[in-house]
Parts: C-alpha cells; sequence; structure tokens
C-alpha cells in the first residue's frame, strides 16, 4: 500500500510530537525509580528533636541490626506497666521528635515504650530498605524484651504510617501480645498508585510493604485507628487494612474529621487503654500459641 505525502507528513507529525513526550515519560519514570529511597524514606535531619532532653525520663539503648548496623532508640519505662510496646514510627520522623507522643503513651494508657530510629534516621546508621527495617524490628523487639525482662512474644507492637506497615511485617511473623496499628495503608503500592497515577508505580517500586497480605496470617489482638480526613492514606485503604485481618479480636477507632498528621483526641487514648486492658496476662504464652496456629 502505497502512502500518500500528505498522509507520511501527518505520520512525521506525530512522531515529533509523541516521541519526545514518550522519552520524558520514560525520563520522569527512571528518575521516580532512582529517588524512591528519598520518597519512602524521608528522614528528618538528625539535628531535629531535642536529643538531649534532660527533663525527658529516657534510656539511650542502642543495638545492633541483622547484620550489625548500629541502631538507637528511647526506652522510657514505667513502674508498673500494663503492657511493653515496641513503637515504630511514621517515615518523616525521628525518635527525638516524638518526645510528646511518648510522653503521652506513657502516662496516659500506663505503659513502658520503646520507639527505635530507622537506618538513616536520627542516630541509626546505613541506608533503610524494606527487608531490613522488617529485619531490624524483629532485633528491636527482642532487646525490649530483654530490658523490661518479658518474653518477646508479651511484647505491644505500635506502628504508625509507614511504622504500621513495618509492625504489621513483624507480627505476621513472630508472635506479639497485641499489635496497634495508627492510620497506616494496606498496600504502599495502592497508595503512592493514588497519588501517582499516572506513573507506572506498580512496575518499579522496590519496597512495596504488602501489609493486606501479610496482616491475614496474625491472630492475636488488633486495635486500628484512622481519620475520616486523611490527606496521606485515605480513609478507606486503613479500613480496607483492618476488613482483611482474619483475627476475631479486633476493634476500629473512627477519628471524625482526622488528618494524617493531626494529634489523636483524648477518646482515642481512653479506647487504647482499655484495648490493653484486655489483652492477654503478660507470660501467659497466647501470643506465641496464636502465632503458631496461624502457622
Amino acid at each position: 500500500m502505497e502512502i500518500s505525502p500528505t498522509m507520511a507528513k501527518a505520520v512525521r507529525r506525530v512522531r515529533r510530537v509523541v516521541l519526545p513526550l514518550l522519552f520524558s515519560y520514560l525520563a520522569v519514570v527512571v528518575m521516580l525509580s532512582l529517588v524512591e529511597r528519598w520518597l519512602v524514606y524521608p528522614a528528618p535531619s538528625a539535628r531535629e528533636g531535642d536529643w538531649v532532653a534532660a527533663d525527658f525520663k529516657h534510656e539511650d539503648i542502642e543495638f545492633n541490626g541483622a547484620d550489625g548496623a548500629k541502631l538507637h532508640g528511647w526506652y522510657v519505662p514505667h513502674p508498673n506497666p500494663k503492657a511493653v510496646v515496641l513503637f515504630c514510627h511514621g517515615n518523616g520522623e525521628n525518635v527525638a521528635e516524638l518526645r510528646p507522643l511518648l510522653e503521652k503513651l506513657h502516662d496516659r494508657t500506663d505503659v513502658s515504650i520503646f520507639a527505635w530510629d530507622y537506618r538513616g534516621y536520627g542516630k541509626s546508621v546505613g541506608r533503610p530498605h524494606e527487608s531490613n527495617l522488617l529485619a531490624d524490628a524483629r532485633a528491636a523487639q527482642l532487646v525490649l524484651a530483654k530490658r523490661a525482662g518479658v518474653e518477646p512474644s508479651d511484647i505491644v507492637v505500635y506502628g504508625r504510617s509507614l511504622g504500621g506497615a513495618v509492625a504489621v511485617g513483624l507480627a505476621s511473623e513472630h508472635p506479639v501480645r497485641g499489635m496497634v496499628l495508627e492510620r497506616t495503608f494496606a498496600d504502599m503500592v495502592e497508595t503512592a498508585a493514588y497519588h501517582f497515577p499516572w506513573l507506572p508505580v506498580r512496575w518499579v517500586m522496590k519496597n512495596r510493604y504488602p501489609s493486606i497480605e501479610r496482616i491475614v496470617t496474625y491472630r492475636g489482638p488488633l486495635f486500628q485507628s484512622h481519620g475520616t480526613a486523611d490527606e496521606v492514606v485515605p480513609f478507606e485503604m486503613g479500613k480496607k487494612l483492618f476488613d482483611a485481618a482474619t483475627t476475631a479480636q479486633k476493634t476500629f477507632f473512627v477519628v471524625e474529621e482526622g488528618s494524617h498528621n493531626a494529634p489523636q483526641p483524648d477518646e482515642y487514648y481512653k479506647a487504647l487503654g482499655e484495648f490493653l486492658d484486655s489483652l492477654p496476662p503478660v507470660g501467659s504464652g497466647v501470643g506465641q500459641r496464636e502465632h503458631t496456629a496461624a502457622g
């Protein structure tokens, strides 16, 4: 079939428009894959936050990650805790910025709590990635259990935002006494696709955190909260994760008009305290048995 001069001219014109757009799009995709770590883990400067905190009763704890990486966290003991909590924070904060929250959880829910920094955050060294964060969470659980004088399965794991995915990853593989999730997502790739629908994030993302797949193996008590006005992780995504949980003992606390970074209302701490009161006694081994049954 012979192409007319007019058609050939039209084809050349389309090529001149489409090819530059295509190359530009591919360049953006490549750039996104190169800066993924920065986008997923925008660690604040280690100088941010009050690292001295002289009037804050806490202990600096240094420990080794799964491969020997030097990690750091703050432990806030309670003389008579109703729970020993491992706190996994969001992707834009470090432990020195968590002081108000740690004090509130300690004082209002009567817990001993250990917040630790991911690699590249605060005083922890290294580069964060999904695989080493999950392994480091297990190391943090073991360190906290030894310091608090309890079994690792007696630890309550608490995660918010990105930390929720870390908490789910830990609890899906290792027994815990209970799990608290705050404003977290069902799947990181799905959340990224929501914010960047024009990018093929489902193909290129290396840090995936498929919490919705992992949470089905968790059989222990679950307390989850989410704000209806969350602009980072839409409410429906948090509820989707909760609905996927197969545990019989689970509570979903709705924060009306709550945004992603807004403080929790007073009612939240009351409900959280009631959840902690409902947990099986320390030393009962319930978390161990539930995890074994799930496996």
